[in-house]
């Protein structure tokens, strides 16, 4: 797949054109044909997590097809569909080859075809997916993280808001917000039963995830891409990528404020020295202050060998919360060390992506409105944000980060695109300015 300077501009032009709430609503215009009461799904990203989000589409309502699919790669589509082919519910895969497209822009064939889209590719172009998907007027999935840098940020929030006067779903792809016990304890926490949250430890540590060699024909661009985790342009770091969902839980249990500003640290000293490990980081660890005092610390690492945790400790003012999805375990304690409350250990606990996407399709069919996109696009901005301190050393408020300049797509997609070197702290300027 070669790619050109036109296709930047135009990805970089899309992408600049630049909530929780559910109302009444009209059903969308569907792609069906009159009293055909299909919905009719396109997939956009066809690898891992898009698979799975179509065959959770599937299982969501009897009347989802997946009826169009799209991927920058030829035999990631064909994967996928043969995947889905096996799937309960194959029977409602009708993808015939012309409503297969392949390539950067394959959205803009998929979406006059479909009336819900499930947003999975590659996090650096999802700002300009989203935007149009809500400008074809497609109810959506989209998955996190939902930007990359400030420029995709600002291009969400603008999405999110005309999606919001268009009366479009938009469901998010922070599964922990779907998931019962994390519902009941943030709910509980939320509502006041340790008091005000003054302070939260939050841990994302994990082991490296894997990488594809380069193999014959691979442009620069199609390398990159085939390892897009590694390259910050792609993913935005390990920080967005993946330890975002740790960042959401801290912003949920703050109520959504923002954060004043942070202090990051992070460095990149256990990744193999090969092209395919990319530019980013390997551990990262950001303090967030909050006005009148609270102070919000994530740590989070992708490193081989090593102890891996995935749970949050929040402080209140009367009392103090474990969470642990890994576990499950949830509960929150006095400061006698009595517990207060506790998820109950025979209590629901239901595939929270299969929530998701239950979710999703029951507010299509019963004429609701759901908005995740103020919280999914300020989740991803703490990320970045933290991102943006660490990679230079400075401090960075959200007004900097939410207003800053920053944009990490290349000047070109065109070879040579050369693997650029991990920030270093102190020397790496910061975009924030």
């Amino acid at each position: 797949m070669s790619q050109t300077d036109e296709t930047r501009r135009t990805f970089i032009k899309t992408a600049a054109i630049v909530g929780v709430g559910a109302a009444l609503a009209p059903f969308p215009v569907w792609a069906s044909a009159p009293g055909d009461d299909r919905i009719k799904v396109g997939l956009v990203g066809c690898g891992g997590r898009g698979t799975g989000a179509a065959a959770q589409a599937l299982a969501a309502d009897k009347g989802v097809v997946i009826w169009a699919m799209a991927d920058a790669f030829r035999d990631r589509l064909d994967s996928s569909l043969a995947n889905l082919l096996k799937e309960e519910g194959k029977d409602r895969v009708l993808v015939p080859a012309d409503r297969q497209f392949v390539g950067l822009d394959a959205i803009d064939q998929l979406l006059p075809l479909v009336d819900v889209v499930l947003l999975c590719s590659t996090p650096a172009f999802r700002p300009e997916q989203l935007a149009k998907s809500v400008a074809a007027g497609k109810n959506i999935f989209c998955e996190k993280p939902v930007c990359v840098d400030s420029a995709g940020y600002r291009s969400v929030k603008e999405s999110v808001r005309i999606a919001r006067e268009k009366n479009l779903t938009i469901v998010s792809g922070f599964c922990w917000r779907s998931s019962s016990p994390e519902r009941a304890i943030y709910g509980e926490i939320l509502g006041g039963r340790m008091g005000e949250v003054v302070s939260i430890s939050a841990t994302y540590l994990t082991g490296p995830l894997g990488t594809r060699p380069r193999q014959a024909g691979w442009s620069d661009f199609d390398f990159q891409l085939r390892n897009w985790q590694h390259f910050a342009w792609l993913s935005g770091d390990h920080l967005v990528e993946q330890a975002v969902h740790s960042i959401d839980k801290i912003n949920w249990a703050m109520g959504g404020r923002h954060p004043t500003k942070c202090t990051g640290i992070g460095s990149r000293f256990c990744r193999e020295d090969v092209p395919e490990r990319g530019d980013i980081y390997d551990n990262f660890s950001i303090i967030y202050e909050y006005e009148n005092g609270p102070r919000c610390v994530l740590t989070t690492r992708q490193q081989a060998n090593c102890y891996n945790n995935n749970d949050d400790w929040i402080n209140g003012t009367k009392g103090y919360a474990w969470v642990n999805g890994w576990g499950p375990t949830h509960w929150i304690k006095d400061y006698s060390g009595k517990t207060i409350w506790q998820y109950p250990k025979d209590g629901p606990t239901p595939d929270m992506y299969q929530v998701e996407h239950d979710t999703l399709f029951k507010s299509i069919r019963e004429h609701r409105t759901i908005n995740e996109g103020e919280f999914m696009a300020d989740s991803c901005l703490m990320a970045i944000m933290g991102r943006m301190s660490a990679y230079s050393g400075k401090q960075v408020t959200w007004e900097e980060a939410s207003t800053s300049g920053e944009s990490l797509t290349p000047k070109s997609f065109a070879n040579p695109m050369p693997i650029l070197k991990a920030p270093h702290p102190g020397v790496s300027p910061t975009t924030a300015a």
